[in-house]
């Protein structure tokens, strides 16, 4: 596939459809007399949600504003995950439910992008069974959004475009609607080559494209000054990063963490094959970045890593993860394992547990194998029969559970620095954060601290010191004890 850097020209395209579609809603605002609204509704990763946050951004411009939950909108955009069957399912489920808000008003748009699209069967199957959405397009054309959108409202037909062309674009010139006062998404690289045959991934976002070291500081610079106290740089493999200059992820990580404002600098996700001790090094000296590693396993078995692509062995691995034990004592690891691959016999999964009880994860996301048309692993011989998949997954969840909560429990009666992310979902007086070590925090204010100005919503993006008083499995219990 050809990588082609954005032009000058698109973008003029892009912001003139922006303004007519801008003054079209305009007139439908005026006639139906109310404010014409959008949702986008995310599945899958964090790449997914900083594209959905340019989706807002993008809509915003147009002149629309956001939807309360639940309700229908005026322009309604799926964004699309395709690493698992059970997101794939999500999306149809959800899509024959608009059916019949577009049936009520056909001026609403639905719109769908994102993974999925690049699978060639999904796109037939939405043509076939929901001719009802307006417009597809895949995840490399983000930035044409406003342009096809534009087209869908002129023509009034189903309008699908999926390009062969991997785009790389400034995302600096892309407007974004960040929801989140506490963490700015920041992606700084894309696509992947490592075809791992159970993933689709490089073939929905493309081959690795990165974005050039100084447009990226550029936008640390600006995010810094306007408040953000946390940036999280993404990439399909964040760490293969490589600039057109030569620089590398480790030259990039380094100069952010010099930027005045960050308190917390995070990245997602990285690959075993490419963190480097100087990576861990630059972790440990340096106060602002997490002192949290993802380090995806999937199989600590050598052979199941052969078969899936996966270029390193359970001793590089190991040997990696010892090191981050080593120089980081106060950090975390967490990491991802697949169970049920093809061809894993018991001893293959037996390695697995091995390494979950040497490594002892803080954290874990642990999978059930499913297929993907189109990866080399959906064709393999010895698919493993569900009933064994299942029964090896709640011996690897009991496990996992186990160090998870050890994990925690090493938390109580200690004080740790805290960022707000905003209340709890399940208890509005109850906040919520995570500490540098990404360990999950819910805690209470005291009466003697709180602000009676103050709501929930208004500690969001502030940092405090929490005394950790308990631990459950997947978080821990505290109280704030001083708010910075």
């Amino acid at each position: 596939m050809a990588i082609i850097r954005v032009s000058q020209d698109e973008l003029v395209q892009r912001d003139a459809a922006i303004s007519e579609i801008r003054e079209y809603y305009s007139s439908l605002c005026l006639s139906k007399g109310r404010k014409m609204t959008y949702s986008v509704r995310t599945y899958g990763c964090q790449l997914n949600e900083s594209d959905s946050e340019k989706l807002c951004g993008m809509l915003e411009q147009m002149g629309l504003v956001s939807a309360p939950e639940d309700e229908a909108s005026d322009v309604t955009v799926f964004n699309t995950c395709a690493i698992r069957e059970n997101a794939e399912d999500r999306l149809f489920g959800n899509l024959g439910m608009v059916k019949a808000d577009k049936k009520e008003d056909k001026d609403r748009i639905i719109a769908v992008c994102g993974c999925m699209t690049k699978i060639p069967e999904n796109v037939d199957r939405i043509k076939k069974s929901f001719p009802y959405v307006d417009l597809v397009f895949d995840p490399q054309q983000l930035h044409l959004f406003p342009v096809y959108l534009r087209d869908v409202l002129r023509n009034r037909k189903q309008l699908v475009n999926i390009s062969a062309v991997d785009y790389i674009v400034d995302d600096s010139l892309v407007p974004v609607f960040r929801k989140r006062k506490f963490r700015a998404l920041v992606p700084i690289m894309y696509g992947c080559n490592n075809f791992c045959t159970y993933c689709i991934v490089p073939y929905a976002r493309g081959r690795e494209r990165s974005r050039d070291m100084s447009d990226i500081l550029r936008e640390l610079d600006e995010l810094a000054c306007a408040g953000y106290k946390e940036v999280m740089l993404l990439g399909q493999n964040v760490n293969s990063y490589k600039s057109s200059d030569g620089k590398t992820f480790t030259d990039l990580l380094g100069e952010a963490s010099k930027i005045k404002g960050f308190n917390r600098i995070r990245f997602m996700s990285s690959h075993p094959k490419d963190i480097s001790e100087r990576i861990v090094d630059l972790i440990a000296s340096s106060s602002n970045i997490e002192t949290h590693l993802h380090l995806p396993l999937q199989s600590g078995s050598d052979e199941v890593l052969k078969r899936m692509n996966r270029p390193y062995s359970r001793q590089d691995f190991l040997k990696t993860a010892d090191y981050f034990r080593k120089m980081v004592p106060e950090g975390s690891i967490s990491t991802d394992i697949i169970v049920g691959f093809p061809g894993e016999t018991e001893e293959d999964f037996r390695r697995t547990l091995e390494i979950v009880e040497q490594v002892r994860f803080d954290s874990a996301f642990t999978f059930q194998y499913s297929a993907r048309p189109g990866t080399k692993a959906a064709s393999m011989p010895d698919q493993i029969p569900h009933e064994v998949v299942t029964e090896r997954f709640a011996r690897l969840l009991e496990l996992q559970n186990e160090y998870a909560y050890r994990s925690n429990l090493a938390k109580v009666g200690r004080t740790e620095e805290v960022l707000i992310e905003g209340a709890s979902s399940t208890a509005p007086d109850i906040l919520t954060g995570r500490t540098l070590s990404n360990h999950l925090v819910n805690f209470t204010i005291p009466e003697d601290l709180k602000d009676g100005s103050k709501s929930s919503d208004d500690y969001e993006g502030l940092l405090c010191d929490v005394l950790i008083e308990s631990a459950r499995p997947y978080s821990v219990d505290g109280k704030m004890v001083r708010l910075k």
